[in-house]
Order: C-alpha cells, then sequence, then structure tokens
C-alpha cells in the first residue's frame, strides 16, 4: 500500500492506522490514561507554541517518514515550525520536528524504539515517549538519550526553545 492509498481509505470512525514499508497497521482507540496524558501535554505545550508564534501542534496526524515502500506514522502529539507548515490535506512529508509517543499498554517497547529510530532517521530532532504508567519520559535526540523521572522537567531543548514541563504537572 501507498501513502496516497492510505490517505483515500475511508474513515472508519473507530481504528486509526499507520503504515510501515508498504503494510497497513491497525490501531485500536487508546484507553483512559494515555488520552489524559496526550490532552494535559497538548494543552500545555500548545498553549505555549502558539502564545510565541512556533509553528503548530498536531494530532492525528499523518507524517510520511519514507517513500517507495511508504511509511507513514502518527505520532500521538507532533510538532513542526512554521516554515514547514503548510495547512495542506495530505500527509506531511518528512518526521515533524518534535515527535511524541505515549505509552498504551497495547504498545511492545520493539515498536516503540523502531518508531523513535524512523523518526530521528528522518529529521525529527527531538522525541519524546512518555509512559504514563511508570510516570517517566524518555528524550531522544540525534546524539542522545535522557530518562527522565517525577523530579524532572521535560523540555523543548532548541526545538521548542524556553518551553518546560514538570513531569509532576502532567501526572499530577
Amino acid at each position: 500500500m501507498t501513502a496516497d492509498e492510505l490517505l483515500a481509505m475511508p474513515d472508519d470512525g473507530f481504528h486509526h492506522y499507520e503504515l510501515v514499508k508498504g503494510e497497513l497497521i491497525t490501531m485500536s482507540p487508546a484507553g483512559e490514561l494515555h488520552g489524559q496524558t496526550i490532552t494535559r501535554l497538548i494543552v500545555h505545550l500548545g498553549s505555549y507554541v502558539r502564545a510565541n508564534r512556533l509553528g503548530e501542534l498536531h494530532t492525528e496526524t499523518g507524517f510520511t517518514l519514507t517513500r517507495n515502500p511508504d511509511t507513514v506514522r502518527e505520532p500521538d502529539v507532533a510538532f513542526l515550525r512554521n516554515e514547514r507548515v503548510t495547512g495542506g490535506d495530505k500527509f506531511v512529508s518528512g518526521a515533524p520536528d518534535l515527535a511524541v509517543e505515549v505509552i498504551s499498554p497495547r504498545n511492545r517497547p520493539a515498536d516503540v524504539e523502531q518508531k523513535v529510530r524512523e523518526y530521528l532517521a528522518t529529521g525529527a530532532r527531538l522525541v519524546v515517549v512518555i509512559d504514563p504508567k511508570k510516570q517517566t519520559a524518555t528524550v531522544h535526540t540525534p546524539t542522545s538519550t535522557t530518562h527522565l523521572t517525577l523530579a524532572d522537567t521535560l523540555t523543548g531543548g532548541d526545538v521548542v526553545p524556553g518551553w518546560e514541563l514538570p513531569l509532576r504537572e502532567l501526572f499530577s
């Protein structure tokens, strides 16, 4: 399957799909804790991004990471700098500047690690993996990995300059 064929699929109102090297992957709806964590992050990060006119936050948005065979990923939360925002109806070409994946009980660690590698290999500058059950976050850049606990603060680094969110606040 191609990215264009995925985009043309009718919305069944229930599932989300990703495309990995041409193979369609069905994703079930997430649970309450997953959705709650995403919403809190979107409200906090989105307010900062908008107030500072840094770009746009996305959710439920496909990013075409590779072609032939096509890979389209849908991060739980994504940020694009202003110069990359097109406002188009197609999937975004390339990785987001910031991709956030929130772990749900159905996620296999190997699958999440694969997504992190794909985002970084295709241009993401910051990838954050949040585990709401363990109340931790792992921050990946092209050159480093940092593990955060409740005592730490998640920052936007040079991707979202000045943005900070104490993990204790995210999980409270």
